[in-house]
């Protein structure tokens, strides 16, 4: 019998251009979540890579948190990861939003 199998792909295409692997993602002891590597783990995500609860689990994420990043990601690009502009891209965000 035959299992149906989701494809997933072995490289998909990171944030700064460059080809993502399992191997080449950050490690799963990352304590310090600099953009680049926020932005490494949300595109594995989107590029099927890993599903959102195995990125959880490997990198102890709660999924609001990482949800967090891929709305950052979504509305800001790799600049709205900065903690220290988070306030002002949410800012930008809403008034962007009201016209």
């Amino acid at each position: 019998m035959i299992e149906n199998q989701k494809f997933r792909p072995a490289v998909v295409i990171g944030p700064l251009g460059e080809p993502l692997t399992l191997d080449s993602l950050p490690p799963r002891d990352t304590r310090r979540w600099v953009v680049r590597r926020k932005a490494e783990v949300v595109a594995a995500v989107n590029g099927g890579l890993l599903t959102i609860d195995e990125a959880c689990e490997r990198y102890d994420l709660t999924i609001e948190e990482f949800a967090a990043w891929q709305r950052a990601v979504d509305r800001s690009g790799m600049q709205g990861l900065r903690v220290t502009r988070l306030q002002h891209y949410r800012d930008l965000y809403e008034r962007q939003q009201k016209y």
